[in-house]
């Protein structure tokens, strides 16, 4: 049983309202993407990328959005108690369907699993299927949500890559930067990130390892 909160440098994360709970995955993103002056968390849950992204920008207005009304109140009590309070909104909206000014950045730990079983808990399909957020819709959002000059970062399974990849070509995205993330030296990378933009731009590449003098440092200013 995962524990009820998680203590970063800064904050306080609790999760028990919430069917995802703290990740490497999201970690690693809200460490990794770049930020703006605006910036939107699609699929909070938890609210863990919003408080990483206020903390990484102190300039920033974070917006965090959730389909899941009990991951929402958990996020708005995370928030309130952290230093961060007020320059972060968690709203209760469907991606989908949320108008808002346009974001300078945008961030999002998406549903990863396309065609395989759902699970009996609603909550727990709701966060990890992509049958109420697909990548389609998903990559129309943060394009119509994005400035022109702005920058979409996600973390996507290795066998979901393609498929998104294909996804945002479609809706006129260039990829600018991708990261290989690995468990070991010596295996595939399980995970990616990935940033796009309106426009192109040379792709940065680069590798990551968890456990390694890349992933503390990327943590550092997080991770008790």
């Amino acid at each position: 049983m995962a524990n009820d909160y998680f203590q970063f440098k800064q904050f306080t994360v609790r999760q028990s309202l919430c069917a995802m709970k703290v990740g490497t995955d999201g970690t690693i993103l809200g460490a990794w993407a770049r930020g703006g002056k605006r910036v939107l968390d699609i699929g909070t849950g938890t609210g863990l990328i919003a408080l990483m992204m206020a903390q990484r920008y102190a300039e920033a207005r974070v917006v965090g959005i959730d389909i899941d009304a009990e991951a929402v109140v958990q996020a708005r009590e995370n928030v309130m108690s952290s230093p961060f309070a007020e320059r972060i909104a968690i709203e209760h909206s469907d991606v989908k369907q949320y108008e808002a000014p346009l974001f300078d950045a945008i961030v999002s730990n998406p549903p990863y699993f396309i065609d395989s079983l759902e699970s009996s808990d609603a909550r727990r399909t709701l966060a990890r299927h992509t049958s109420m957020l697909t990548y389609a819709a998903l990559m129309d959002s943060g394009w119509r949500l994005l400035t022109e000059d702005g920058e979409f970062s996600v973390i996507i399974p290795f066998d979901c890559k393609s498929h998104l990849e294909m996804e945002a070509v479609m809706r006129g995205f260039f990829k600018v930067r991708e990261w290989a993330i690995k468990t070991t030296a010596t295996k595939k990378p399980r995970r990616y990130l990935m940033a796009f933009r309106k426009h192109h731009a040379e792709l940065e590449k680069g590798e990551g390892i968890i456990g390694s003098e890349w992933y503390e440092k990327l943590t550092k200013d997080f991770y008790i």
